[in-house]
């Protein structure tokens, strides 16, 4: 019991002691050193010349295409392509049983040469009248009947030349050829089927794929804005590199022509608010086949100006607008508002809330709030991301 009473006599007395201690103070009576200014990895902004581009997707169409439809009626007798080969203008594709239409020919030519047979008599007996006429050996009237039989027998050898002309073409037609050259599909008939004249569905389609189209749909709304650009010197046209369009394919990869735009339609779709723009690009290895997705990179001009702030430098306020932190001068922090147009890389293009020498936090900025004094150094971004802008982001800009 006495020991016991001892060691609570000790620990009171302990505990007495350490309320004498300064607050503040550590064991042997010194204040703790204070935490200095929090540090942040800062980005300073220096305007950049980037160029603008925009990604529009689409997709490829054949640079020209015919549909192959028999101009004559008949049966045919022998299809004379590979389906899915390639077939050169003038090639014969199908061939119709001609046996009607060679005597329709033959029955025309046979006419014609009747009519030239007439012709001759006919044409001695006006010219014998003339001259009786005017020494009044037959009258007036036998004149004009010959002169008008003359006029009826050279009418009859013009349309019996029509007539064989006609025939002529409706037996070349027994030939069915290519109207252009490209790569033929398959065939929609057989031998032995009977087709007619200007038929509703083709015997065959034949497309033309080198060049290959893009058709991409721009909205009318981003031309007003690159309108806009423009008109304020925000944006300057590179006509040398305007013209040039790349091509990403559906896997991702860049296609290695580069293509021409060849024209942009005046007409915007009111259900969509958006027109067609029109892109040529080579296809000599037939990569790219009618119907294919691809997204074309468009160059809209060059910035010379650009203010570009790595991504991980801002962030959404509650009411979802972008904004960024930056440190003044007097190593303060301070919110500011941006308007963003798009990305390019890993950094964002900013249209305004930035200007150039502002020192933007980009690490360390969950751990600071707008006042707080902090300690700036320098960002080590690695290898930024450089080159054309990339398409316009998701999420709206405000």
């Amino acid at each position: 019991m006495q020991i016991s009473r001892k060691i609570r006599m000790i620990v009171a007395a302990g505990a007495l002691a350490a309320l004498w201690i300064p607050a503040g103070c550590d064991s042997t009576g010194k204040a703790p050193p204070q935490a200095g200014p929090m540090e942040v990895a800062v980005a300073e902004i220096r305007p950049q010349r980037v160029a603008i581009t925009t990604e529009l997707n689409g997709r490829t169409s054949a640079y020209l295409v015919a549909e192959v439809r028999p101009q004559v009626g008949g049966i045919i007798q022998k299809r004379l392509f590979r389906e899915g080969s390639d077939v050169k203008a003038g090639d014969v594709l199908y061939q119709i049983d001609p046996a009607t239409y060679e005597a329709a020919h033959a029955s025309a030519r046979a006419v014609l040469a009747r009519a030239e047979a007439n012709i001759s008599t006919t044409r001695v007996r006006a010219e014998r009248y003339k001259e009786l006429v005017e020494i009044k050996a037959v009258s007036r009237q036998e004149y004009d009947d010959a002169t008008a039989a003359l006029k009826q027998a050279e009418a009859d050898i013009e349309a019996g030349r029509a007539a064989v002309e006609t025939a002529r073409i409706n037996l070349a037609y027994t030939r069915v050829i290519a109207p252009i050259t490209g790569r033929i599909g398959k065939s929609s008939v057989t031998v032995g089927a009977l087709v007619t004249a200007s038929q509703g569905i083709p015997l065959a389609t034949i497309q033309q794929i080198d060049p290959v189209y893009v058709d991409v749909t721009q909205s009318s709304a981003s031309l007003l804005r690159l309108q806009q650009s423009l008109a304020s010197g925000t944006l300057k046209r590179d006509s040398a590199n305007r013209a040039k369009v790349r091509l990403i394919l559906e896997d991702g990869t860049t296609y290695p022509q580069e293509g021409t735009l060849q024209f942009q339609d005046i007409t915007v779709d009111p259900t969509t608010g958006s027109f067609i723009l029109r892109i040529v690009f080579p296809n000599p290895k037939h990569v790219l086949l009618p119907g294919m997705y691809a997204r074309a990179v468009l160059e809209e001009g060059v910035n010379e100006q650009a203010i570009l702030v790595p991504q991980q430098g801002v962030s959404r306020d509650p009411k979802g607008n972008p904004t960024s932190l930056i440190v003044d001068a007097e190593g303060k922090v301070q919110q500011r508002l941006l308007v963003l147009d798009r990305t390019i890389g890993d950094q964002w293009l900013v249209s305004s809330g930035l200007a150039p020498g502002d020192r933007v936090i980009v690490e360390g900025m969950q751990k600071v709030r707008p006042g707080a004094s902090v300690k700036a150094v320098p960002y080590n971004a690695g290898k930024r991301g450089e080159g054309k802008a990339a398409a316009p982001p998701a999420e709206k800009s405000n």
